[in-house]
């Protein structure tokens, strides 16, 4: 009876001795609204995000402002319905390109009259960050410099009203203006103590640029990072995740925002939570990268 006894006691010490497999650590991970773009209107939008939420994600970053509303509603209603749905308000994309007559003159009077209601709808709704997301290739190095002395300008009021200013890049500004690469040109005529930048690391390699390259080259102006991918996050084998997050100290990082533009499934809630389980497997993607 005694040697059951320990044959059964030694069966029970070794499966408690075995590895249990673990929940995926909780991690700060916002997403991008634009990426449920076809499924979200005004009277869904809270319910999207619950679900969106229960899949792990913790924040989100705005794509749809418009004479003084958020996704239709009020910024206060907004900030309301988000947290309601279980996560955070962090960010907007919101944008005001120059005319062709703003570009030539320099007067900025009329744009920066816009953001200056911008930002306070944007205070109103809780955010955290603006980011531009889109000015489009500059046909010369006038022009851009105009856009660099706007984009310093509008950080130069978000700073005042208590929030950080960005610029997303797509495959575009990897291309030259009068013999320079335009990315580098907005990188290196920008204050960094008033505008950062939101690298989209799949439209950086869809360039043909390196995002560690530009890590090491302009440390600390990345303060944000949009991961995307071909489909969803972390399948195409394209872009170099790993290495990207390994590097999120030299870039500066303090948030990233999950963005899905193109989708393998039907039902593109699939790919959210596909995109979620991978980031929150990784092992080289840290639980908060909040200073």
């Amino acid at each position: 009876m005694k040697s059951v006894f320990l044959a059964f006691a030694a069966v029970v010490m070794a499966f408690a001795c075995c590895p249990k497999e673990q929940a995926p650590e909780k991690k700060d991970m916002c997403v991008q609204m634009y990426s449920a773009r076809s499924i979200l209107n005004k009277d869904n939008y809270g319910d999207v995000l619950k679900e969106i939420a229960a899949m792990g994600y913790t924040a989100v970053e705005a794509a749809s402002y418009s004479d003084g509303l958020i996704y239709g509603d009020t910024p206060e209603v907004f900030k309301q319905k988000v947290e309601a749905a279980g996560m955070k308000v962090l960010s907007a994309h919101v944008s005001r390109g120059l005319s062709e007559e703003e570009l030539a003159s320099g007067d900025l009077t009329a744009a920066l009259a816009w953001w200056d209601k911008c930002i306070a709808d944007h205070v109103k709704a809780g955010m955290e960050y603006l980011v531009t997301p889109w000015m489009g290739l500059q046909k010369n190095l006038h022009d851009l410099q105009v856009y660099c002395d706007y984009l310093n300008e509008v950080g130069r009021r978000c700073k005042a009203a208590g929030l950080k200013y960005g610029y997303h890049n797509h495959a575009y500004e990897f291309e030259k203006v009068e013999g320079q690469v335009m990315y580098d040109y907005l990188l290196e005529h920008t204050d960094p103590e008033l505008v950062f930048f939101q690298m989209d690391v799949y439209w950086t390699v869809i360039g043909k640029a390196s995002p560690v390259d530009y890590f090491e080259r302009y440390p600390g102006r990345f303060k944000m990072l949009h991961i995307k991918d071909e489909w969803e996050v972390g399948q195409s084998g394209m872009v170099g995740f790993d290495a990207i997050f390994r590097k999120a100290d030299v870039a500066g990082l303090e948030n990233f925002v999950v963005e899905i533009e193109r989708y393998k499934h039907e039902d593109i809630l699939v790919s959210f939570k596909e995109s979620a389980e991978y980031l929150l497997s990784a092992p080289f993607v840290k639980a908060t990268y909040v200073k």
